[in-house]
C-alpha cells in the first residue's frame, strides 16, 4: 500500500476510534435488538434481572453499559456473546497465519450460528477491523512475481489445476446466485471454503499455492456472506465478511479484500449506518489506488454513490457517479478481475436511478433507469433478483409521479422475476412496494395487482 494511503488510513481509523465510542455502538445495538425481539419492556427487564428504569437509562446513555448488563442482554435476546464482547473486547483470533486458519476452520465448520437481524460491526468496531486488515497487509512482503501470477490464475504450479477447478466452481456459483438468489448458495459456497481450509490446514503448500488458496477462500467467504445477507442473516454474514478480509489480508490480495468490503458496505447501507458504508468504500478505494483496474475503481465509486445517497449528500452522489462513469469509459483491461463481469454502464445507471429515488427525485430516477435499459441492461434474463429490485424502485418512482398504470406494470414484472428466485431482500422490496400501492387500491389496476399479484 502506498505511503499516502497509509497516512489516510491511519488518520481515518484514529479519528473514527476517537469520535465514535464503543459504548455508543453498544447502546444503539442493544436498543435495536430489544425492540426487534418484540418483548415488552416489563417482561424484558424482568428476564434480564434489572429494573426497567435502569435499562432505559443504560440505553439512553445516562448509565454506564456494564458487563453484567451486556451479558443480560445476550442471555435474554439469545445473541451469544455479541454485547459482552463489545463491552469487554472480543476474544478474537490474532491477525496472523495461525489466527486466520483458526477463523477459517471455525467458519468452515459453521460455528457460531447467529440469526441477529442487526449489524454489530459498526463505528469504532468497524474501524478497528479495517485497521487490522491494513496492518496485516502492510506487515507482509509484497507477493513475488510467481505468487502474483498464481493469484491471477496462472501459470500452473503443482496444485494449480485443483485451484483452477475450485475457481471455476466459485465463478459458477456467482452466476447461479444471480439467477436463483440466496437459497442454498450459502451452503454451496461454504462447501468450497471447507475444501480450501482443509487444503491449507494439511500443510505442505508452497508460498504461491497457499496464497492462491487464501485468495480463493476470501472469495468463498464473501459469497457465503452475501448469500447470508440476502437471507436476512446479518450477524452470520458479518462473520463471513470478516473471514474474507482475514483471508485476503494473509494472501496480500488487496483487490479481493476491497471487493469484499464493497459487498459489506451494501449490508451496512441497507441495515446499518450508511456512514459506515461510505467509510468502508472510501477505505477500499484508497487501498486499491494504483493497484487495480479502472473497472474495479468504477464499481467502488458507484457503490459509494449509493451509500452517499442514503446520507442525503446529493452533491457527493453526483461526483461519485461522474467518477464511476469516467473510469468505466477507459475500457476493459486484460487484468480486470473476473468477478467484475456485472460492472457495466447499465449497472451504474441503475445505481444512479436508485440513488436519485433515495434523494426523492423520481423523475431523475426514471431517466437513469431508462438510460440503463438503453445501455442493454441484461435484466431478468441474467439478473432476475437484481432486476426485480430495480423494477420495484422504478415502480416507486412512477408512483411518486402519480402514474399508477406504469407503477403496476413494473410491479408485475418484478413479481415475475422473483417467481424462481429465493431472495429475502428482493421479497422485501416487493412487499414494501405493495404497502405503498395499498392506499391507491381504489384504482382497479392497483386493486387487481394487490389481490392477484
Amino acid at each position: 500500500m502506498c505511503r499516502g494511503t497509509m497516512k489516510w488510513a491511519d488518520s481515518w481509523v484514529i479519528q473514527t476510534l476517537k469520535e465514535q465510542a464503543v459504548d455508543a455502538d453498544v447502546r444503539k445495538a442493544m436498543r435495536q435488538a430489544r425492540q426487534g425481539s418484540g418483548l415488552k419492556w416489563d417482561r424484558f427487564a424482568h428476564e434480564a434481572g434489572f429494573s426497567r428504569s435502569h435499562l432505559r437509562a443504560v440505553e439512553n446513555g445516562t448509565r454506564a453499559v456494564t458487563a453484567d448488563v451486556a451479558r443480560a442482554y445476550d442471555r435474554v435476546l439469545g445473541t451469544g456473546a455479541a454485547f459482552s464482547e463489545m463491552v469487554d473486547g472480543p476474544q478474537a483470533a490474532p491477525w496472523n497465519r495461525q489466527g486466520t486458519l483458526e477463523v477459517l476452520s471455525d467458519q468452515a465448520r459453521g460455528c457460531g450460528v447467529d440469526r441477529r437481524s442487526f449489524v454489530i460491526t459498526s463505528g469504532a468496531a468497524l474501524a478497528a477491523l479495517l485497521g487490522h486488515w491494513r496492518t496485516t497487509v502492510t506487515g507482509q512482503s509484497e507477493p513475488s512475481a510467481a505468487t502474483a501470477a498464481v493469484l491471477r490464475g496462472g501459470p500452473p504450479f503443482g496444485t494449480s489445476a485443483l485451484f483452477d477447478h475450485i475457481g471455476d466452481r466459485l465463478e459458477h456459483l456467482r452466476h447461479l446466485d444471480d439467477e436463483l438468489g440466496s437459497g442454498q448458495m450459502a451452503r454451496l459456497a461454504r462447501n468450497e471454503l471447507v475444501l480450501l481450509t482443509q487444503l491449507i490446514n494439511a500443510g505442505g503448500l508452497p508460498e504461491h499455492a497457499e496464497a492462491r488458496a487464501l485468495s480463493l477462500a476470501a472469495e468463498a467467504a464473501r459469497q457465503t456472506a452475501w448469500s447470508l445477507f440476502d437471507s436476512d442473516r446479518h450477524a452470520a454474514a458479518e462473520r463471513y465478511f470478516e473471514t474474507a478480509l482475514r483471508a485476503s489480508a494473509m494472501a496480500v490480495d488487496v483487490t479481493a479484500g476491497a471487493y469484499a468490503m464493497s459487498f459489506q458496505a451494501v449490508q451496512h447501507y441497507t441495515v446499518g449506518d450508511p456512514r459506515d458504508a461510505v467509510n468502508l468504500l472510501t477505505f477500499a478505494e484508497e487501498s486499491v489506488a494504483g493497484r487495480s483496474t479502472p473497472r474495479m475503481r468504477a464499481m467502488l465509486a458507484a457503490r459509494k454513490a449509493r451509500a452517499l445517497s442514503k446520507t442525503g449528500d446529493r452533491h457527493a452522489v453526483t461526483r461519485a457517479l461522474h467518477h464511476a462513469r469516467e473510469l468505466l469509459e477507459r475500457g476493459p483491461h486484460d487484468d480486470d478481475p473476473p468477478v467484475l463481469y456485472w460492472v457495466t454502464l447499465a449497472e451504474i445507471e441503475m445505481i444512479a436511478g436508485s440513488s436519485a429515488l433515495e434523494l426523492h427525485d423520481p423523475a431523475a430516477a426514471l431517466h437513469f433507469f431508462t438510460a440503463a435499459a438503453d445501455a442493454d441492461y441484461p435484466g431478468d434474463q441474467q439478473f432476475p433478483r437484481s432486476h426485480a429490485i430495480y423494477l420495484a424502485r422504478a415502480a416507486e418512482a412512477h408512483l411518486a409521479l402519480h402514474d399508477l398504470d406504469a407503477a403496476v406494470t413494473c410491479a408485475r414484472h418484478a413479481a415475475r422475476c422473483l417467481s424462481a428466485v429465493d431472495s429475502a431482500r428482493s421479497d422485501s422490496a416487493l412487499s414494501g412496494l405493495r404497502r405503498k400501492l395499498a392506499p391507491h387500491s381504489a384504482s382497479r389496476t392497483v386493486r387487481d395487482f394487490l389481490q392477484g399479484g
